[in-house]
Order: C-alpha cells, then sequence, then structure tokens
C-alpha cells in the first residue's frame, strides 16, 4: 500500500462521516481545510499492521484521528480525538543569559528568550522574566511517550552538557498537552520505568501543564 491510499481512507472517512464517533465529533467541529483537502497535520506509519492520519481541528490544537489497518487490505478501523503534546526541555536563569546556557551543552536549543522579551510578540504586556533555553526535538503530532522517548534520546546526546543545565539553570522536562474535553473524560500521561529510570540518571524532574480544550459532545 501507498501513503496516498492511506490518506485517501482516512479522508473518504472523515468526508462521509461513516463512523458514529467521526459523526459526533464533526457536529460540534470543523476540520481545517486548505484548497477543498482537509489539512493533514501527520501520518503516522510507524508500525507494520496500522497507520495513523492527524488532521488539524479549527481553532483547537489537539487532532482528529483516523486509525487505519494495512493488513490484509488498506481500511478504516476506527476514528478519535488525540490530543496535542508538547515535551520539551527548559533551562532558565537570572544571571546566564540564554546565549551562556546555549554554551553549555553541545546540544542546539529550539528557541531561547532573554529577561524582558515579550512572550507574546504579536501582542500584549507579559515578559520573561528569566532568562531561557528550550530543547524540543519532535514539533509534530505524535503520542505523549514518543515524544518523551525522543526528548530523552536526544538529551542523551550529551548527558554532561544536560546535567551542566539541570544543576546550574534548574533544567527540567516540561509537558504541555491539550485534550479533547468531549464527554469530560480526557484521559492522560503514563511514564514508563523506562523513562524513570532515563530520567533518573540525568536527574531531571518532569513538569504538567494540561488543558481541556473544545465543545462538549452534543
Amino acid at each position: 500500500m501507498t501513503n496516498l491510499q492511506i490518506i485517501e481512507k482516512a479522508i473518504a472517512e472523515v468526508e462521509t462521516e461513516a463512523l458514529g464517533v467521526t459523526a459526533q465529533f464533526l457536529d460540534v467541529h470543523n476540520l481545517v481545510y486548505v484548497h477543498d483537502e482537509p489539512k493533514i497535520a501527520r501520518l503516522k506509519t510507524d508500525k507494520e499492521d496500522g497507520a495513523v492520519v492527524y488532521f488539524n481541528v479549527e481553532g483547537q490544537k489537539f487532532f482528529f484521528a483516523v486509525y487505519v489497518d494495512l493488513k490484509p487490505v488498506v481500511k478504516v478501523r476506527w476514528t478519535n480525538t488525540e490530543p496535542y503534546h508538547s515535551v520539551y526541555f527548559r533551562a532558565s536563569s537570572e544571571v546566564l543569559s540564554s546565549e551562556q546556557l546555549a554554551q553549555m551543552t553541545k546540544l542546539i536549543s529550539s528557541r531561547g528568550r532573554n529577561r524582558g522579551d515579550k512572550r507574546h510578540p504579536e501582542g500584549g504586556k507579559s515578559e520573561w522574566k528569566r532568562n531561557t533555553i528550550d530543547f524540543e526535538p519532535n514539533l509534530g503530532a505524535d503520542d505523549f511517550e514518543d515524544k518523551l522517548t525522543k526528548l530523552l534520546d536526544y538529551l542523551e546526546q550529551d548527558i554532561i552538557g544536560v546535567k551542566n543545565l539541570v544543576n546550574r539553570a534548574g533544567g527540567y522536562i516540561q509537558v504541555y498537552s491539550s485534550f479533547y474535553i468531549g464527554n469530560t473524560m480526557i484521559g492522560g500521561h503514563h511514564i514508563d520505568r523506562d523513562h524513570i529510570k532515563r530520567m533518573g540518571k540525568l536527574n531531571l524532574e518532569i513538569d504538567f501543564d494540561i488543558s481541556a480544550d473544545g465543545n462538549y459532545f452534543i
């Protein structure tokens, strides 16, 4: 099968609303469309027998997902919402600038701000209180567990540098998640033993910022 076949099956489902969950969700939300096609945030094909197509939802960070079986034939198995996760390592200091923080590791930071920078450049008066750098190697649509794994994979490329940022700049893992509020049963996060051991070796703490967004099911 090809990626195009998988995408065509997923698009057919959101356009025909064959499954009850699809119809229920699209009664209260719209997908983002570009050139008359629903916008795809990601096609995930890391499993031999199945794939997931993530669609962007208007005005929301979370996704609508179509799960597609690949064997014995390509067909839609079920649909659901998938939360948006941002999983990153953050270090900050009132003394060291973002440039000095970045020099403490071989890793390349994803973004940095200095004290006094606007939190929202497009408007608002809120400012960053500390000099801050973030490392977020996986920005796309993905499961929390996969994002945490990829972040730890990245951080372990410079254990000494990461520990320096932990010890001298309070480095820790920050998680922001946007779940679909739906019927109020939003689910949560799972951290397995391997993740805990790996975070322990880096002396890492982890913090969660969770929101429940969107419209309730009718």
